[in-house]
């Protein structure tokens, strides 16, 4: 670990999602209740989860917008709770209050899809945490990302945004240090899209942060299996996952945190 930063280990580290939300794409509804959140969370720290990434607005492709107050309804007695669990809390959200809200309650961590451009205080408000960020590349919306989503070069236009992202992130106060970036695999992507950034995980390396790849049983693992049932398709999230790690990948963003830790400890072992 570098410097005592968390987030730079020197291995992989597994991230947990617990959606406290009633649409999300594979668990939606299973935890809205704060109560079944925290026992779920509990579970996933037991399962070896290094991090726990708490949401209460769902992004998956149409889905809808959610109130600053309802949103922290939901998540803040989670994060409270989890405070003190000897594991990291991350807050995903693209909403400033969110996020302030949070950081109070004990969050370690801003996750955010819009890379901090989906509220105009969102900089000033990590800034002034002192917290990592996770600067995610998403192209439109939530509400209609999946649409027809067109690159010139995917790679190159991500890489172009998130170089953007963090010069402006250094511009407002965020040292680099505290920076990490995700490419966004199924936010405004098709599945070549997809394919394509996987295979070239290493060149997000550049900036020399962390990589988060959150794969999850999202929609390209079906098209490429078949598998329809999103929670059946934890074999195809570990296969990807691992094939980001093996190009240098340092958080990966699971539903499923035990067969991705036992995956992981193989693979290091071969390594």
């Amino acid at each position: 670990m570098e410097n005592g930063h968390w987030w730079k280990a020197d291995h992989a580290l597994v991230m947990g999602v617990v959606n406290v939300t009633p649409d999300s794409f594979s668990d939606g509804g299973r935890f809205i209740d704060p109560a079944q959140a925290i026992a779920h969370a509990r579970a996933l720290i037991a399962d070896g989860a290094d991090i726990l990434d708490i949401g209460g607005e769902s992004t998956r492709p149409g889905a809808q917008p959610v109130s600053v107050d309802e949103e922290c309804a939901r998540i803040i007695p989670v994060i409270e709770a989890l405070r003190d669990s000897g594991v990291p809390v991350s807050v995903d959200t693209r909403h400033a209050a969110t996020m302030k809200e949070a950081a109070a309650a004990g969050a370690a961590m801003i996750n955010d899809v819009t890379a901090l451009g989906g509220d105009q205080d969102s900089m000033k408000v990590v800034a002034g945490s002192g917290l990592p960020v996770c600067l995610m590349h998403m192209q439109g919306e939530p509400q209609s990302m999946q649409d027809n989503p067109r690159y010139n070069n995917v790679v190159e236009d991500v890489i172009q945004f998130l170089d953007e992202k963090i010069a402006l992130c250094e511009k407002n106060g965020i040292a680099r240090e505290s920076i990490i970036v995700d490419p966004g695999i199924g936010f405004g992507k098709n599945l070549e899209h997809n394919l394509t950034l996987l295979r070239n995980v290493s060149q997000f390396a550049r900036w020399g942060v962390p990589i988060l790849i959150g794969v999850s049983r999202k929609r390209f693992i079906g098209e490429i299996s078949g598998v329809t049932n999103a929670a059946d398709r934890d074999p195809g999230t570990i296969a990807a996952s691992l094939h980001a790690v093996a190009q240098g990948a340092r958080i990966v963003r699971v539903h499923n945190v035990a067969a991705m830790k036992q995956a992981l400890r193989v693979q290091e072992r071969l390594s």
